[in-house]
Order: C-alpha cells, then structure tokens, then sequence
C-alpha cells in the first residue's frame, strides 16, 4: 500500500481536482492525456484528492484505476471520504464505514429530494432531478455508459437536475432554494441542489487535517466551472482550465486564478507542470 505522507524530502503540496471537464474529458470522460501528470503526482508522493459532485459509487473505481490512495470528496460537499489510518490523530465527527472514516457535511437526499418538489412548486417551473429519471435518461442526457449510470444515481447528498423552462428561471430556483436553508450550484449540464455546504466547506476542512498532521502545506487546485468555485477559493494556488466550448466559466473571479490554457485533461496537465515549476528545485527535478 502507498505511504500516504510524504518523506521529509518529498513535496508538502496537496492538489484537489474537479473531475468531469477537468481531470476527465467532458465528452469521453477519460484522462489519457493526464497520464504523465498523475505518474508525477506519484513520484512525489503528492495526495490527489477528487472533489466532485459525482457519487461514492462512480468515485471508487476511477480511484482504483489511478491507483488513487487518498481522501476523496463527493456530491458537492456531501461527505468526505478519509481511508482508516490515513491521518494519525482520531477524527471526531467521522463515523467508520467500509475501510473509511467518513465526514457528511450534507443533507440526507430524500430531504434533497422533497425540497426539489417544493421549489418547483413554488417557482412554478418543472425541475428534473436525477431522481426523476431513469438509467436510460441520464445515458441519452449525459453520454454515460449504463454502469456509470446506474452509479450516477446512487446518491445520498446532492440532487443533480434540469429546468424545464426558461434559463431566467434559474434565478428564481436559487432565491427559493435560499428560502428553505438551501443551495443551487451550477455545474457543466446540469445544476445542483446541495443543503448546509459547498465543495469549499470540505476542501477547507480537509486542509486543517493536513496542516494539523504535517504543518506548513501548499494546497491547489483545479477546475473547470462556476461549482468549483468554492474550492478553487479554498486553496494557495487556484486553477481554471478551458471550457469544451472554448473560454473559461464566466464569474469565476478568484485572487491569483491562473487561467490554463487547454480544455479540460490537457489543461489539468499543464496546470501540475506549472505546480512543479513552481515547487521543486530545478535540482530535484524528473523529467
């Protein structure tokens, strides 16, 4: 099993990743040509966590494949996802489940689910959750495999969902969200309706847990859209890559956000090589 820290000689960085438009293709969901970028991650024993608002169930296999070891944040902000032993010290407010100590920082999704119906009612819009669908929908609307699908609709925090109408009445949605102690992310396809946090509220806390086990730690991070928003704020070193469609996510304005050029893996690519330049000693370098 990989060390989960690394040695006093290795970088004190932690890196949190988006995933769909970001580490994965928005189109192909792959992440060929990241290959290069997360075999260094590796070599410096740099923790990759994945904070995304895609399920538990869609998370752990591609961490299988990645050979990803490190603490995971999933639907939002919902919950945080610590491997047991992973940090020394206990964690209070963690409860063990499957190998895990898991932090929920979300609402139970049926309670998500029922205030979907009540602010549809109240804006008078029809909103489409995932829990209205079925595994062939979210297949024809997302371009998923069936498998991924059916993981896709496994949730426990955060109701992914689409607004029959008009775009203006997102706003509407967002105010009566707000109304019943709740929020409306906006994602690539689709918004997101979460209760009592945000992908920052997890990053940061996550970060006290490092900072706690080793000190001094650079954090960054990288995304793709107006959700990861809080996160990129969460972290030193914030980066945005380039949008399917060309351009980057309007209203994502962060002090010292580095725009990277390239769309989604491409650009996640170059934002670790500029994390490296800016890291590690020409000396120390690997090519």
């Amino acid at each position: 099993m990989k060390e989960p820290f690394p040695a006093p000689t290795r970088l004190r960085m932690v890196l949190f990743t988006d995933l769909d438009g970001a580490l994965l293709d928005a189109t192909t969901y792959r992440y060929d040509v990241a290959y290069s970028a997360l075999d260094r991650l590796r070599v410096y024993a740099v923790p990759l966590i994945i904070c995304t608002s895609k399920t538990k169930a869609e998370v752990k296999p591609l961490r299988k494949e990645i050979d990803n070891l490190d603490p995971f944040i999933v639907e939002s902000g919902g919950a945080l996802y610590i491997p047991e032993g992973y940090f020394k010290d206990p964690l209070t407010g963690s409860t063990g489940r499957d190998g895990y100590r898991v932090i929920e920082l979300g609402i139970a999704y049926p309670r998500v689910r029922k205030a979907l119906r009540r602010i549809e009612k109240m804006v008078g819009v029809p909103l489409i959750g995932f829990g209205d669908m079925t595994v062939e929908d979210i297949v024809r609307v997302t371009g998923l495999a069936r498998p991924d699908a059916e993981r896709a609709r496994q949730r426990e925090y955060d109701e992914p969902f689409l607004i029959d109408g008009s775009p203006m009445s997102l706003e509407g949605v967002r105010e009566a969200a707000q109304q019943l102690g709740l929020a409306v992310l906006s994602g690539g396809q689709f918004h997101h309706l979460v209760g009592g946090t945000d992908k920052g509220r997890a990053c940061r806390l996550l970060i006290e847990l490092y900072r706690k086990e080793w000190g001094d730690v650079t954090t960054a991070g990288i995304g793709d859209g107006l959700n990861d928003w809080p996160m990129l704020q969460a972290v030193d070193r914030p980066f945005l890559v380039e949008r399917p469609e060309g351009g980057y996510a309007a209203g994502v304005v962060i002090a010292g956000l580095t725009r990277l050029r390239g769309i989604g893996p491409d650009g996640w690519k170059k934002g670790v090589s500029r994390l490296f330049e800016e890291s590690v000693p020409q000396s120390q370098a690997l090519s």
